[in-house]
């Protein structure tokens, strides 16, 4: 049955204010933090506003995660792997806390909400004094305050499928935010966990998106990043038929410079979509469409009610309306009995597309999903042999793709400094790629014009056209 989403009240966030503020003049309240981030562009956004609530409280930032009063991991669970390393990360501050027994550590994120797991951490790891969710983020104050006054420890997990606005954030950088628009999924991929730990899909109201908008473009913001789990989707609740493309021609609007979006799901690609970013001034040329497989019979076993021909089509859409868009996929092998022919029909969709990047991953069970029950499991010599030639076959077609980018010009902005050069700089490009130009420290968070003159790996090299 599906859930409705729950806006938190304008009492329930002042309860919360009033926590912090408790927590804040609280003599043995944590006087440094250290936030620890795992996994996706969401949890990324959500450690921001776990360390705008903590600098709300009165802490610092500490520089080393063994030096700070109060640590937290923001997990991710989307492979086992990730649950591990977060695990292994916590345990090792078990000694640290030995000789420093009032460090508060706690866990949270996605890894928290599987159902149980909170419980299970308190059982095997008791020295960690707080774990939660991700329903119920915007509580932390409430559950810190609860640590500092009991000294007992305190798990807290939710299943409602929440909306809280007005959440302190503090932005890891001033030219560049992210800016969520919904949250949850509605799609039930069977090899993903998603749904069942982040909840069912719930969208922000347009008025709270585009006054957030406002507020970064006036605090100097250059690009956004539009985060949900499937955005195209964005809408569902909303009255009036106001969906992604109204959300976006909204946006394009307000005069930000550059606006980009993640991730999209295929199915919910509509030539309403495309139109619009052809037609904006301000939406950038790019898009992540995940693929996962190509072929047919795994698409339906992973239950993404697209086909192998339907995606293609929306490519052949995407780049008839928006030439020389950039391209970029998610890849999975070795999923419940792939054949080596299937594996192939994956092979040859990378080689008709030619995406610009593909984050490629060997299939990896997580239990609660329909995929770990399925039989005929892909041994994982045979899925280690796949994903090496997917690799190999997907960095050739990369270069191949990336060198129409010769001879343009292209406009970036400029993240930091090159890691390989002090004299020059790095940005992300508008087709989503990284450049490399020269210039200095003066320039991050500006936007350069610059010639793209070369490609080395997966980066291009270009000249400053301003100079």
């Amino acid at each position: 049955m599906k859930r409705e989403a729950v806006f938190v009240s304008e009492e329930e966030l002042n309860r919360q204010r009033a926590f912090a503020e408790a927590v804040r003049e609280n003599p043995d309240r944590p006087e440094s933090y250290y936030v620890v981030t795992y996994g996706c562009q969401m949890n990324a956004h959500d450690s921001e506003k776990i360390t705008g609530m903590l600098e709300d409280m009165g802490m610092k930032p500490a520089e080393k995660r063994e030096d700070a009063d109060f640590v937290i991991f923001n997990t991710c669970c989307i492979r086992e792997n990730a649950e591990r390393k977060a695990l292994g990360n916590v345990t090792w501050l078990k000694e640290v806390k030995k000789t420093r027994p009032k460090m508060i550590i706690a866990v949270c994120g996605c890894m928290v909400q599987e159902p149980g797991m909170a419980q299970r951490i308190f059982r095997k790891y008791g020295f960690i004094n707080l774990a939660f969710g991700t329903a119920n983020l915007h509580k932390l104050p409430e559950y810190l305050h609860r640590v500092l006054e009991t000294g007992l420890n305190v798990v807290q997990v939710e299943n409602q499928d929440v909306i809280a606005e007005e959440i302190p954030v503090r932005r890891l950088r001033y030219d560049f935010a992210y800016l969520t628009i919904m949250y949850g999924c509605d799609n039930f991929c069977s090899y993903c966990i998603v749904p069942y730990v982040r909840g069912r899909e719930r969208s922000r109201e347009p008025e709270a998106i585009l006054r957030e908008a406002r507020e970064l473009k006036e605090s100097g913001v250059r690009e956004i990043m539009l985060l949900g789990q499937n955005v195209n989707s964005y809408g569902k609740g909303i009255p009036g038929g106001f969906g992604f493309p109204e959300l976006l021609k909204e946006l394009d609007g307000l005069g930000i410079p550059r606006i980009r979006f993640m991730t999209s799901h295929p199915k919910d690609l509509s030539d309403r979509l495309i139109d619009v970013m052809a037609g904006s001034a301000h939406i950038l040329p790019q898009f992540h469409l995940p693929v996962q497989s190509g072929s047919n019979a795994i698409l339906e076993k992973m239950n993404r009610h697209y086909t192998r021909e339907q995606y293609l089509e929306r490519v052949r859409r995407l780049r008839e309306a928006i030439p020389g868009i950039g391209l970029s996929t998610d890849l999975i092998v070795g999923f419940p009995g792939e054949t080596e022919a299937q594996f192939e029909e994956t092979m040859d969709l990378v080689r008709e597309v030619g995406f610009d990047s593909a984050f490629t991953f060997i299939y990896s069970p997580r239990v609660g999903t329909k995929a770990a029950e399925m039989p005929d499991p892909v041994p994982e010599a045979i899925s280690s042999v796949r994903i090496q030639k997917l690799i190999a076959l997907q960095e050739e077609r990369q270069q191949e793709a990336l060198q129409r980018f010769i001879g343009t010009e292209e406009e970036i902005l400029v993240e930091g400094l090159s890691k390989r050069s002090s004299r020059a700089v790095s940005g992300r490009g508008t087709h989503g790629i990284s450049v490399t130009v020269d210039g200095t420290e003066a320039d991050i968070g500006e936007i350069l014009k610059c010639r793209i003159t070369g490609l080395k790996n997966n980066t291009l090299t270009g000249e400053r056209a301003d100079q």
